[in-house]
């Protein structure tokens, strides 16, 4: 019985769509104030909901989302992002693809190519990217706690072109110009040639959990097209978080 109520508040107050009181989860419930009042603090307690602006009403919380999000298979991820994706390869007519951080890799789950037959595009491939050399990763780790950052920079990192950067000075500058300009770029980092561009995907407060971007040859993938481009995926970057959002609570 107390775990059903538990439950019933927290599906109240993810259906509500906006932050509700105290007093209209209990009207709704209709459970005794002080019993609804003490299931509340419970699950404030536990991090399943939460006071966002500090007036009382509650949202539902980053420990429930974090349940949420990694009970997510990469089927109902790339499902909810995938009609995003679609329209943003066919507006850049170059590759999209989309990342996603987990047991301290990020690997490219999906990716999207253009519709036009007489373009040549490049297909990044899916599966894990190195973690200092690959826009997909780099636009995640720039937002990771300082600890993270420290291990990638601390292992023994691959040279895979001329361009690679693999000095501690190199990457920190670079974490740090991600940090600013809000998008990672990969310059020739891993294959001469080619070049990549990649927002990262922030889930709630969690942070940046996904990334989203984009990949072509060098010719087409100037310095001044990446920065155009990348802003471009800061924007869809928030969409695709809202579409895999939803997706989650939907059946929270």
């Amino acid at each position: 019985m107390h775990l059903e109520r538990l439950i019933t508040i927290m599906e109240i107050v993810a259906v509500a769509g906006k932050p509700v009181s105290a007093t209209e989860i209990q009207k709704a419930t209709g459970l005794p104030k002080p019993t609804c009042y003490r299931l509340i603090h419970t699950l404030q307690d536990h991090g399943l909901i939460e006071t966002p602006s500090g007036e009382g009403r509650v949202v539902i919380g980053e420990r429930l989302i974090r349940i949420a999000l990694l009970g997510k298979s990469d089927v109902d991820v790339r499902r909810a992002a995938a009609p995003l994706l679609k329209a943003a390869a066919i507006r850049f007519n170059e590759t999209v693809f989309l990342s996603r951080f987990r047991n301290s890799q990020v690997e490219i789950i999906h990716v999207e190519t253009p519709d036009d037959p007489t373009r040549a595009f490049i297909h990044p491939g899916l599966g894990v990217r190195p973690m200092h050399a690959c826009s997909c990763s780099k636009a995640i780790v720039a937002f990771a706690e300082p600890e993270f950052q420290d291990c990638i920079i601390g292992d023994s990192l691959t040279a895979y072109t001329e361009h690679t950067k693999t000095t501690e000075a190199e990457l920190r500058a670079d974490f740090a110009r991600i940090v600013e300009r809000g998008f990672a770029d990969c310059d020739q980092e891993i294959d001469l040639g080619i070049a990549s561009v990649a927002a990262p995907v922030s889930i709630g407060n969690i942070g940046a959990t996904f990334s989203v971007g984009t990949v072509g040859p060098i010719r087409r993938f100037g310095l001044d097209n990446r920065a155009c481009i990348g802003h471009d995926l800061i924007d869809l970057a928030s969409r695709v978080s809202g579409a895999i959002q939803l997706c989650n609570m939907v059946k929270v």
